[in-house]
């Protein structure tokens, strides 16, 4: 396991970087929400990424993917978590690609990934049924037909469920879990957007005798547990990754204001206290970046302790990008308190993200569990 990017990898890092700061700033954030944009995110910016590659990164060379890994598709996640670019990286490029390269058959990677590589087809991961992250509570049935199955149930917090062309749908089936691909636009199929606190896209979706062919299973019947949770894994990693980015750059920040700020004739960064708790987010800031970049590492791999490692790093990219987005407002005073300064941005995707894909105590229950405790 490696802990250095190679010099193709820190590519990608420093041009993601340079393209969410120059494309993509907080300030396209506030607009898409000030706007009520119909979307949540920006088509061209989209397109624009499919043409940088980022959408394939995880898809096989022969359906116009590079199969570049999941360590370079980190370093674009965690750009776009400095600047909480609202895209369709998460639910499509990482978690649609993954589940479609893992579990899909011939046919159904050859129709749908070179769609998804040029950025024409948006995905979404139809999973949870409660407040909760609980991949294991599923109550949406798919009951056998003449023609395939009829799906039945409701899932809430899709991200991207609105916009999303094919929403891959978690049901239980007579001997298990399995999952299916659903057009969004198929008769039966009910979207609610929702507004989250950190004006992102998600959706509430119903399902009411939702009718599909047997060519819309995606992975064996009945067993699709173990592809959800490979691809999970994957998602959690790359939304690590992301916190990172989003935690890193509120440190950053607050630590230009320390230096900004003076009261009683000297800046506050030379305050004791404030030194010690920039001290401490520099500290976690770090640490995360070490278990994100293992997870990711792992994965790449196939090795066998990277779902240990994937908790591992949800868990301190929940902590640290609660510190540093606490701190970040608390540090700025009263200005970090207002909607006109960008600070506070931080600290409400750290309550969004950090729900999502698990919250730390669910980690921290899964980490004992797979270490044998």
């Amino acid at each position: 396991m490696s802990l250095v990017l190679n010099s193709e990898t820190q590519m990608v890092r420093d041009t993601a970087h340079e393209f969410f700061r120059d494309r993509s700033p907080v300030t396209a954030l506030r607009k898409l929400r000030d706007t009520a944009d119909p979307l949540g995110y920006d088509p061209a910016l989209w397109r624009t990424m499919a043409e940088l590659g980022w959408t394939g990164f995880l898809v096989p060379e022969e359906y116009g993917g590079t199969a570049f890994g999941l360590t370079g598709l980190a370093q674009v996640t965690e750009a776009a978590g400095r600047t909480l670019a609202a895209t369709p990286l998460m639910a499509t490029a990482l978690i649609g690609a993954s589940l479609l390269a893992l579990g899909g058959t011939d046919a159904q990677k050859g129709e749908h990934l070179p769609s998804l590589v040029a950025g024409e087809r948006l995905f979404a991961l139809a999973l949870e049924e409660t407040a909760h992250h609980n991949p294991t509570r599923i109550t949406t049935t798919a009951t056998r037909t003449d023609g395939g199955y009829a799906l039945n149930g409701s899932k809430t917090f899709v991200l991207d469920g609105h916009v999303a062309d094919i929403l891959v749908v978690v049901a239980r089936t007579s001997g298990g879990v399995s999952l299916f691909l659903v057009p969004g636009d198929a008769p039966g199929v009910t979207r609610t957007r929702t507004i989250m606190l950190d004006s992102r896209n998600a959706a509430n979706i119903v399902l009411d005798n939702v009718a599909v062919g047997p060519d819309a299973l995606l992975g064996p019947l009945d067993g699709g547990a173990d592809l959800l949770e490979a691809v999970l894994d994957r998602a959690r990693a790359g939304l690590a990754a992301e916190m990172l980015g989003a935690a890193a750059e509120a440190f950053e920040r607050t630590v230009q204001y320390l230096k900004d700020r003076r009261q009683f004739g000297v800046v506050i960064g030379s305050f004791q206290a404030l030194k010690h708790r920039a001290a401490q987010m520099f500290c976690e800031v770090e640490i995360t970046r070490s278990a994100v970049l293992a997870a990711c590492s792992a994965l790449d791999d196939r090795a066998n302790d990277a779902p240990a490692l994937c908790s591992l790093a949800k868990v301190k990219a929940n902590d640290t990008l609660y510190l540093c987005g606490n701190e970040g407002v608390q540090m700025h005073g009263g200005i970090g308190m207002t909607d006109e300064h960008e600070i506070g941005f931080f600290m409400k995707r750290a309550r969004v993200a950090q729900a999502t894909f698990g919250t730390a105590a669910f980690h921290r229950d899964r980490y004992a569990a797979l270490m044998g405790y």
